[in-house]
């Protein structure tokens, strides 16, 4: 299929660099995997050549994890959000506008000003919305502020405001959280802790009663939607029956209401025809859209998959870009 449009693809910046432990990551992953991913991430031409190789027209763009959201100094986490916008709209979308679009990169740490920040990005930089890395370290590397709580709630209002979408991307669990993957440390990231993680957070969402009060909003899963609609059916019906648990009490309708009406998700590394009929079955067509999360993922290796998948042309359209075109107003 030519004319794809893809959404979570990830860069990198020379201000982000220290942000992340290469070496670490290289030891989970393979240092020639780490090696080749960290150049892609830096690189706009070979980016370009692999979209022509592979149908793809355009590719929304989004700093790499864990980005903003684990900058302890909230000062110093402002001022790298705003700078790391500058730097994509420089380095990488005006370099091809037409083909390269991008979310915009938020501190949590400051809500009111994640808020300007995302405003002043949609509105001068023209961005598309916001990805934001999971949970945001507000004191310490081994705490978090999620998404649901209270002081965000501030942000998720001037979101609603701006109608744009908020790509809820992974990040690992807190170091305190971890003790499971111990002697198996490459399970912590995307081979399965990614998952839980962020499957996790998203259910907080729908438990909290933010799409309550602001039903607008549009939250993006990545992976066929970590999961959830395979196991949401059964967390809805253990919730019914356990109706009067704690934490139960602000959401008004079932969680399966929230994932069809407020959710989008995307293929982003999970090339399983299985599992892409069954995130249909479970939310429909006109919420799944197609990615590759490039260069963590290999755009030839999406798109052969995706392009000779056994579903229907009009859907094969609707998920490799008519989805994307109506939700972005591209």
């Amino acid at each position: 299929m030519k004319g794809k449009i893809v959404l979570e693809e990830h860069l990198s910046t020379p201000l982000n660099n220290g942000l992340w432990d290469a070496a670490s990551e290289a030891a989970r992953n393979g240092q020639a995997y780490m090696d080749d991913v960290e150049s892609r991430l830096l690189d706009v031409d070979r980016r370009i050549e692999d979209m022509d190789r592979n149908g793809i027209d355009i590719a929304i763009l989004s700093l790499t994890s864990p980005g903003a959201q684990s900058i302890i100094d909230p000062r110093e986490a402002v001022g790298f959000a705003r700078k790391t916008n500058d730097e994509i709209t420089g380095k990488f979308t005006s370099r091809c506008p037409k083909r390269l679009r991008a979310f915009a990169t938020v501190a949590l740490q400051s809500p009111r000003e994640a808020a300007d920040e995302l405003e002043r990005a949609v509105k001068e930089l023209g961005m598309l919305g916001a990805l934001i890395n999971g949970y945001t370290n507000v004191g310490g590397a081994d705490s978090a502020q999620y998404l649901d709580e209270a002081p965000v709630w501030e942000f998720w209002e001037r979101v609603a405001q701006l109608d744009v979408p908020v790509y809820l991307h992974p990040r690992e669990p807190l170091p305190s959280q971890q003790r499971i993957y111990e002697g198996y440390e490459s399970l912590v990231g995307s081979a399965w802790g990614f998952a839980h993680e962020t499957a996790t957070h998203a259910i907080r969402l729908m438990l909290s009663g933010l799409f309550d009060r602001y039903p607008n909003l549009s939250i993006i899963l990545g992976h066929l939607g970590e999961g959830l609609p395979l196991m949401l059916p059964r967390l809805e019906h253990r919730l019914r029956m356990q109706h009067e648990g704690i934490g139960l009490g602000a959401a008004k309708r079932p969680v399966g209401e929230y994932l069809s009406h407020n959710f989008y998700i995307t293929t982003s590394g999970h090339f399983h025809t299985a599992g892409l009929h069954a995130a249909i079955a479970e939310i429909g067509t006109d919420r799944v859209m197609f990615s590759v999360d490039y260069p963590y993922e290999n755009m030839a290796v999406a798109s052969e998959w995706f392009d000779n998948a056994v579903i229907a042309g009009n859907d094969r359209e609707k998920i490799g870009r008519g989805n994307a075109m109506q939700l972005f107003r591209l």
